[in-house]
């Protein structure tokens, strides 16, 4: 129990066990939505150790802990001893947060959601994203048969990332919204059948079925589980206890399955092809203009957690057009250039050899991907520097803005290590070497900017 002291004294900071309505995490936040924010010791969490400090938003205090969050988590779960999976009935009723339900309620809100529901699928969309790349790089260059047994277990690796997807989110998203998530799994597990999937001329009691491939899809499920939510809460007031445990799964998923099928199957459809179109019109008109400003604008949807919901933007892209020409690539762009002023910063602060080593640490975290140790522990507290990183994005997002940079394959974290991620399946080479310039200028210009802007701040 590495964070052992840590949860106990976020425990006591937070307002104890009594003031937690929900616990859960993302790639390097824990999450701890309060009832009252008012209990909330501020000053004690800005300090608190084990973290690099904490968010207070829209009801949710997010610790700072990095890329051990999973062990945090599950440490603080066993101090406070909070059931991750309770149900709304043994839920505090009433919440006195006191917060606007305004613009930013809202966005914090969708972005809290999508961040809990996507984040813990990453490690298998890296996994499935960079092993298909690979295998890619070796049938072109290593002379593997792409009927080869190789190749084939390598595709089923990758098939159970992306194919699967609905299944990990249906999980996921009933978790978070506190119902048992086998339901969710099985929404999705129906979705993704062979006998569904994909199949023409099905019908329901007579009602037409639209023909939708539900593998790697997001939508359907994600509405599917929401529809699921209302379902199960007034299925659980109608039915007596005694026959709950069989009745109430069963009448559940005869209900939601049908709607499921015939009306949110053809929505996500639907959408999924206007956003394909906007996608394509978006870096046809303007792509030039809108890489570079959305690589600056990057880390502060990390910060909201709106990069988790844009995420389904890249899936689509990759599904009808081949390739993403938006989501990865301003990722890729933004997160070196996080990681490259944090190199910088430890530099600054190098005579302060445990600070410097801190940010050393946090800025090859970045590169790699994980970017908020960066953002929250060496940047956020120099505004300045943030200067310095959107110079290095706008300046890499006019490399491949103007040069047309595309991903072939969709995961999260995207940085150093996923950089196979821009290889052609064909083999040609010219989309890697605008990846790897547009990284060199996104790395060099962010720091020399970062170091630049901030010793003239020193003088």
């Amino acid at each position: 129990m590495k964070y052992l002291e840590m949860s106990k004294k976020a425990l006591t900071y937070i307002g104890g066990n009594e003031n937690i309505k929900q616990v859960g995490h993302c790639a390097t936040r824990l999450r701890i939505d309060v009832n009252d924010d008012s209990k909330v010791n501020r000053e004690a969490l800005t300090d608190l150790e084990g973290t690099h400090g904490f968010v207070l938003k829209n009801g949710q205090v997010q610790l700072i802990v990095g890329a051990s969050v999973n062990d945090a988590y599950h440490d603080f779960l066993e101090i406070s001893g909070f059931n991750a999976l309770k149900s709304d009935d043994t839920a505090p009723k009433e919440s006195t947060t006191n917060q606007k339900k305004n613009f930013m309620y809202y966005m914090n809100l969708v972005g809290g959601f999508s961040a809990e529901i996507f984040m813990p699928i990453v490690p298998a969309l890296i996994t499935g994203g960079v092993i298909l790349a690979a295998n890619n790089f070796m049938i072109n260059y290593f002379g593997v048969s792409a009927d080869s047994g190789t190749a084939q277990i390598i595709l089923a690796i990758f098939s159970a990332a992306f194919s699967m997807l609905p299944i990990y989110l249906g999980f996921t998203a009933a978790k978070k919204l506190k119902m048992e998530p086998i339901m969710g799994a099985f929404l999705g597990a129906i979705l993704v059948s062979p006998s569904i999937s994909s199949i023409e001329g099905l019908d329901f009691f007579g009602i037409p079925v639209v023909t939708v491939d539900y593998g790697g899809s997001i939508l359907p499920v994600i509405m599917g589980v929401g529809f699921m939510y209302y379902v199960n809460k007034y299925v659980d007031k109608v039915i007596p206890d005694f026959v709950k445990f069989l009745l109430k799964p069963f009448i559940t998923m005869l209900i939601v399955v049908p709607f499921t099928l015939i009306l949110f199957g053809p929505i996500g459809t639907v959408l999924s092809t206007y956003v394909g179109d906007f996608v394509i019109w978006l870096m046809n008109t303007a792509g030039f203009i809108a890489l570079p400003i959305l690589a600056a604008l990057y880390p502060y949807m990390v910060m909201f957690g709106l990069d988790k919901a844009i995420m389904p933007i890249g899936f689509n892209a990759v599904a009808t057009l081949g390739f993403d020409p938006v989501v990865v690539g301003m990722g890729f762009i933004s997160n070196l250039c996080v990681g490259a002023s944090a190199l910088a910063v430890s530099r600054l602060v190098k005579k302060d050899k445990e600070k410097s080593g801190a940010y050393l640490s946090f800025g090859l975290t970045g590169l790699f991907g994980i970017t908020e140790p960066a953002f929250y522990g060496a940047l956020i507290g120099r505004p300045k520097a943030l200067i310095g990183t959107a110079i290095g994005a706008i300046a890499g997002g006019l490399v491949g803005g103007i040069f047309y940079l595309k991903s072939y394959v969709m995961g999260g974290a995207p940085g150093l290590f996923t950089l196979l991620f821009f290889l052609n399946p064909d083999g040609t080479m010219g989309n890697m070497i605008l990846a790897l310039v547009t990284a060199a200028v996104s790395i060099t210009v962010s720091f020399i900017a970062t170091r630049i802007i901030l010793r003239n701040g020193e003088k």
